[in-house]
């Protein structure tokens, strides 16, 4: 089943002879369950696009749809529920409220929502990113791996119809970096969550089921590694 749908998509910068072209007529779908990578060198555009497909910025042409609801037709402020509430944003910087606790973070989008924060949920959560005991320490109790735990977790708490992750690893040493993934990949697993991860690094590419590369704002490449 269809989750995301982007359809010749371009971002452009400037005006006249001085336009720049970040995203070129893209073109791609997503299917629900799906771990795709997007790859490319800096400046390729990937960037551009995950801030297209959550929502934070709009393209100059073209239409993204996701789970039925096409979001560049969608108004600011009915944007940001939607945004919310079906999309979930994983930073390379965390972007965590230092003056929460963990578990504050993680179920602020509940909260900002007006939604009920379900005690069961929130353990079952707390337990499979490995914070149990670290669920009233502040952000700067954590060490890095953990923020990024807690940054998932924020994420996920939501169920949204897809997970954005940006260079989720890029300030994480090898270790730490292993153990996102892995989270990702069991999220994606057991939770049948669809994620995209944005991601310079070919070892973290591979770990995805199909990898996306961009060149120059537009895909070179398109390949499912393994079903």
């Amino acid at each position: 089943m269809e989750i995301l749908s982007v359809q010749n998509c371009s971002r452009f910068y400037g005006r006249g002879a001085l336009q720049i072209a970040a995203l070129d007529h893209v073109s791609f779908t997503v299917n629900k369950g799906e771990f795709v990578a997007i790859v490319g060198p800096s400046g390729s555009g990937k960037s551009t696009l995950m801030h297209i497909l959550g929502g934070v910025d709009q393209p100059s042409e073209g239409q993204v749809v996701v789970d039925g609801t096409v979001i560049t037709d969608l108004k600011e402020d009915k944007l940001a529920v939607f945004r919310r509430r079906q999309v979930g944003l994983i930073y390379q910087f965390y972007n965590l409220i230092p003056v929460l606790t963990v578990e504050e973070n993680i179920t602020l989008p509940l909260r900002l929502d007006g939604r009920k924060v379900d005690r069961d949920t929130v353990d079952q959560l707390l337990e499979q990113l490995g914070l149990t005991k670290q669920r009233n320490f502040l952000p700067s109790q954590l060490s890095g791996g953990q923020q990024q735990r807690v940054s998932i977790g924020r994420a996920l708490i939501h169920h949204p119809a897809i997970l954005l992750a940006d260079e989720p690893t890029g300030n994480l040493d090898s270790r730490n970096t292993q153990e996102i993934m892995t989270l990702l990949r069991i999220s994606n697993k057991q939770r049948n969550q669809t994620c995209i991860v944005i991601t310079h690094d070919e070892n973290i590419a591979l770990q995805a089921d199909r990898i996306i590369a961009i060149e120059d704002g537009r895909i070179s490449s398109d390949q499912v590694i393994r079903q």
